[in-house]
């Protein structure tokens, strides 16, 4: 067994790390941006993929890296991790689908609420107490799921035409096509940037640059438009310079903040 995953602040790694860490202690994790993670998933036959819900819908880079690697899911047994702000449906489903495309038993989903990912929304922030209460519901959750898995209980949710209908009409009919292609929506603050790099190192996608200047002082952060929304930066830059669906980041949520 092994976990695999995507993530932006940290809430799908830990969700995974925490999944994993209850059903195998010696089980590993891996990063899909991890070089050496494909190698991995073909070397095993079990696998729980762990990712965010964008819009009902799966972010970008993780779906171009199921079809770019369509050959390694065949006969694999996986089970779906769907971590949420609040709601999405079939978010475990969706992603269950493109995988049985190529080959793959989805043998189960589990949908996640945790501490919303989108620092620049007002309307989507809560208390940190609440967050951390809400971190605390779901390493429960997960307990509760790996010991069923374990007796032979597969947990099913975001798995079926009923949370399909869910997904597609509460959600994707209306937003879906945000995540159909790379957005061009990031905004770099260039009197609040620093050009420390951290946004560019950090970036999944290689999205940002820092423009070459003769003296430190002057360098700045620029980005292009192959961004996968994942919040990274934004929830990472130290003068909060960095937005995306928002004007001004409201909080910076990585994971570290609510465990």
């Amino acid at each position: 067994m092994i976990g695999i995953y995507f993530s932006g602040t940290g809430n799908s790694r830990y969700a995974v790390e925490c999944f994993c860490k209850e059903y195998d202690k010696d089980s590993k994790v891996y990063s899909i941006e991890d070089k050496n993670v494909t190698e991995m998933i073909r070397n095993e036959n079990f696998i729980v993929f762990a990712y965010p819900v964008q819009f009902s819908s799966i972010p970008k880079i993780v779906k171009d890296f199921v079809i770019d690697n369509m050959d390694i899911w065949k006969d694999k047994c996986i089970f779906i991790i769907a971590t949420m702000g609040l709601f999405s449906g079939d978010g475990a489903g969706i992603l269950g689908r493109l995988l049985q495309k190529y080959g793959a038993e989805i043998i189960g989903g589990l949908h996640l609420r945790m501490p919303d990912s989108i620092g620049d929304e007002k309307a989507l922030k809560r208390p940190l107490e609440k967050n951390k209460e809400i971190v605390r519901n779901s390493r429960k959750k997960i307990t509760e799921t790996v010991n069923m898995l374990k007796a032979g209980e597969h947990v099913r949710e975001g798995i079926g035409p009923l949370y399909h209908m869910a997904g597609l009409f509460g959600q994707r009919l209306y937003f879906g096509h945000k995540t159909e292609n790379y957005s061009s929506n990031l905004k770099i603050d260039q009197e609040k940037c620093i050009g420390c790099g951290l946004c560019a190192k950090i970036c999944p996608m290689n999205n940002i640059k820092i423009t070459d200047t003769i003296t430190i002082t002057d360098r700045r952060a620029v980005a292009d438009n192959r961004c996968t929304m994942c919040y990274r930066c934004v929830n990472n830059c130290p003068k909060q310079a960095i937005t995306l669906l928002g004007k001004k980041v409201v909080e910076q949520s990585l994971i570290e903040k609510y465990i």
